[in-house]
């Protein structure tokens, strides 16, 4: 015969705490609930016709009234006596622990405008990041309109996993988790507590973001972009192509390209300073960075600094702010993926990598802070083209000098 015994028995028959014959207990008027004299706060509930059941908690907790309370019970989820013991102590501090307080405000509307107002006063976020939280508070509720006009008691984790469900398939990762976080602060910001015990936002789980594929040009394809861009008949085509280039050849974002004036150009010394854009008015790190005047770069300052002879030394060295429009449109007529103002920036990265420069200096040059962490999570599959021939070199010692000639087995004649 075999006997089987659960967890909770096995635990009891490891301790040394042992219910004996001699426990003092107490039977309740109605012969339910027996109560043990040595353990205070510890019940047990014998159904009627049973010899034992389930252990209970129990506790009087205060009211604001002297005299006044009310009396709490949970179950300890065990038969056996020793069990019960060591999950007495939790259950008890959860039971007497403080209700959490009412919502302080009443709407999500009332909520989201003190979200908003925090964020206005942040004296440590940038400008940048306070509208970059406008905007997916904005997103947030053209996603949803009802939100504004609800109760914050009213919103429900179905109804957030609801929305969660509708907002993830339109959008990309990247949007949800922040369009998310931007929910859990405003929510909490109301008084629903950080956890979702209380905040419903809690219940939608973060998405993975995948890494991107990238999908640069080759050298000789970005120069036919920028002659396509600068020969499109536009007023301001050949300025289009300058600020591509000039992307291009600093590995700047198009916030940084526009800050950069004659004053930043040493030539001397090889050199151009960049005003790093993503620096938190918290860091202590440096918000200028020297980024070296490669080759291209310095052609093309050269060429721009002839075409302007009375500038200033405060004046920008690219005319216009951005040139989204000349890229796409050129890309599409070469018949080539698509670039963005960034990718330009990947393409500065890509093209130092493949030339020797080690990562951790191009992420320097970036302006990354991480040592070359996520240049290297970013670049670490570069171009077919270059990843071909870096192939080419592995021949696990088979390649033969030119003049050695090798020898046949013999019956192969």
């Amino acid at each position: 015969m075999t006997l089987t015994i659960n967890n909770d028995q096995k635990a009891a028959a490891t301790s040394g705490r042992k219910l004996t014959a001699t426990t003092k207990t107490s039977i309740s008027k109605d012969g339910k609930w027996k109560t043990y004299h040595a353990v205070p706060y510890l019940m047990q509930y014998i159904p009627p016709g049973k010899d034992k059941g389930t252990f209970f908690a129990r506790v009087f907790v205060k009211g604001k009234v002297k005299g006044k309370g009310v009396v709490k019970r949970a179950s300890l989820h065990t038969t056996v006596f020793t069990v019960a013991k060591d999950r007495l102590p939790l259950k008890v501090a959860e039971l007497r622990k403080p209700a959490e307080p009412a919502p302080e405000l009443g709407t999500f509307a009332e909520a989201r405008t003190a979200y908003l107002a925090d964020i206005a006063v942040n004296h440590a976020l940038s400008d940048q990041t306070k509208a970059y939280w406008n905007w997916r508070v904005a997103a947030l509720l053209k996603s949803w309109p009802e939100l504004d006009g609800m109760k914050l008691a009213d919103i429900t984790v179905k109804a957030c996993r609801n929305w969660g469900e509708k907002f993830a398939a339109k959008f990309d990762e990247t949007n949800f988790n922040n369009t998310l976080s931007a929910f859990r602060s405003i929510l909490k910001r109301g008084g629903l507590g950080k956890d979702e015990t209380r905040n419903p936002a809690f219940a939608l789980s973060r998405l993975g973001v995948k890494p991107k594929e990238l999908i640069l040009p080759e050298p000789k394809q970005f120069e036919k972009l920028v002659l396509t861009i600068a020969c499109a008949g536009g007023g301001q085509s050949r300025d289009c192509a300058d600020l591509v280039e000039f992307l291009a050849y600093s590995g700047c974002r198009i916030s940084e390209a526009r800050l950069v004036a004659w004053q930043d150009v040493n030539f001397s010394r090889g050199e151009l300073k960049i005003h790093s854009a993503k620096r938190s008015l918290t860091s202590s790190a440096a918000n200028i960075r020297f980024v070296p005047i490669i080759p291209p770069m310095r052609r093309l300052l050269e060429r721009l600094a002839s075409q302007q002879p009375n500038a200033m030394p405060t004046d920008r060295i690219c005319v216009l702010s951005e040139c989204e429009k000349s890229l796409t449109n050129a890309c599409k007529k070469l018949g080539i993926a698509r670039l963005t103002h960034h990718s330009c920036r990947h393409f500065f990265a890509s093209v130092c990598i493949e030339a020797g420069v080690d990562i951790p200096t191009v992420s320097r040059w970036l302006g990354h802070l991480d040592g070359g962490v996520l240049a290297m999570r970013i670049y670490g599959h570069l171009r077919r083209t270059h990843s071909q021939d870096m192939a080419a070199k592995v021949t696990f010692g088979q390649t033969l000098p030119e003049n050695v000639v090798p020898m046949i087995a013999a019956g192969n004649e």
